[in-house]
């Protein structure tokens, strides 16, 4: 079973869920919104079926409403900024305006954060640069139970660690859509499996192990203890290379922001923190600015050309299919499974909030 909302109807029942729970109205609006958006964007895993654990998270009191961005260390290009627990979407969209102010007057800017609460959809941030014609490049931590292998490892040990890239495509009249790559170093992000899990379906096999370290296609096994009290993990992607990306956005996101490493036993907190480094830059400033978009368009354009492999509908560049699952769930809606309805009404149960 599964109800389906109109994204305006929908943002305004998770709106009103973290008015109830201390926020103000401005920033219950802007979170909700990035909410739903992920979902508008094909991500559930990111969308509205965080709620309840925001929710969890502000009960705990690791999740503090209504906190801006703090300003740790300011040199000009280089900013050092703490989320001081506040909600991701809030302190993450601060961070990346404060980047902005930077870019126009140096042409780049370098900046970490820390202590945010989870920031969602990276994907998002990069949105945002690539809208004003710059790159971004964002590696990330992730602050909770660990729920991903290291490669050859048999239990969880850090988090989905994502990665993302912003690339603006062309210039001017030649502008096209922009190269959006956002992942999680897992094979698969922890949320999908959520998902997964709450529909009562399975995932494909050398996606998880289970308590024991066994290969299982069961997502439950990294949603609800198991058989020993423990959890099962997600596996990395790429082997060996994807194990060393998430080893790098947890020094770089973690340790260099000075949020931290994990590397502790897990906790049943439903706080998430996040660190972030990121890179934007704007390529005019390089000297390289006609040429940089004359090439982006040639190369994507170049790929495009490729002839379709059999049973595939061809060659799709990174941002693709977010900009068409927006389209389609736009029109028709978005479709929340019964049991993360159930979650959210009975988060909102706990605030008193009427959805």
């Amino acid at each position: 079973m599964a109800i389906t909302l109109p994204p305006q109807v929908l943002e305004d029942k998770i709106t009103a869920l973290f008015v109830a729970a201390g926020s103000s109205a401005q920033e219950a609006r802007q979170v909700a919104a990035n909410l739903v958006l992920a979902n508008l964007s094909g991500h559930d895993s990111h969308g509205v079926g965080m709620a309840p654990r925001y929710i969890d998270a502000i009960h705990e009191k690791g999740l503090i409403p209504n906190t801006a961005l703090a300003v740790r260390l300011d040199s000009g290009m280089l900013l050092g900024l703490d989320g001081q627990k506040g909600y991701g979407q809030i302190v993450g969209v601060q961070a990346m305006e404060l980047a902005f102010e930077r870019v126009a007057q140096h042409g780049a800017c370098i900046f970490s954060l820390s202590r945010a609460h989870h920031l969602g959809r990276i994907g998002h941030f990069a949105e945002m640069a690539v809208a004003r014609g710059w790159i971004s490049l964002h590696f990330v931590n992730v602050l909770s139970r660990p729920v991903v292998a290291a490669w050859h490892g048999g239990d969880g040990r850090y988090g989905t660690n994502p990665c993302c890239i912003g690339i603006p495509v062309g210039v001017g009249d030649a502008q096209r859509e922009p190269f959006v790559l956002d992942f999680a170093t897992s094979r698969v992000a922890q949320g999908k499996m959520r998902v997964a899990h709450n529909e009562g379906k399975e995932v494909a096999p050398g996606t998880l192990i289970d308590e024991h370290g066994a290969p299982t296609t069961r997502p439950g096994v990294v949603v609800v203890p198991q058989s020993n009290g423990r959890y099962g993990a997600l596996m990395p992607f790429g082997e060996h290379k994807g194990f060393g990306m998430a080893v790098a956005c947890e020094l770089l996101g973690g340790a260099l922001s000075g949020g931290g490493t994990w590397h502790r036993e897990a906790d049943n907190k439903r706080s998430v923190y996040n660190g972030m480094l990121t890179i934007v830059i704007d390529p005019k400033a390089l000297g390289t600015g006609a040429a940089f978009a004359e090439e982006t368009l040639a190369f994507l354009d170049w790929l495009r050309e490729s002839p379709s492999a059999p049973g595939t509908d061809g060659v799709k560049i990174a941002g693709e299919p977010e900009r068409a699952a927006r389209v389609a769930r736009k029109a028709n809606g978005v479709v929340v499974d019964d049991a993360t309805w159930g979650e959210i009404v009975a988060a909102a149960g706990k605030v008193g909030a009427a959805i």
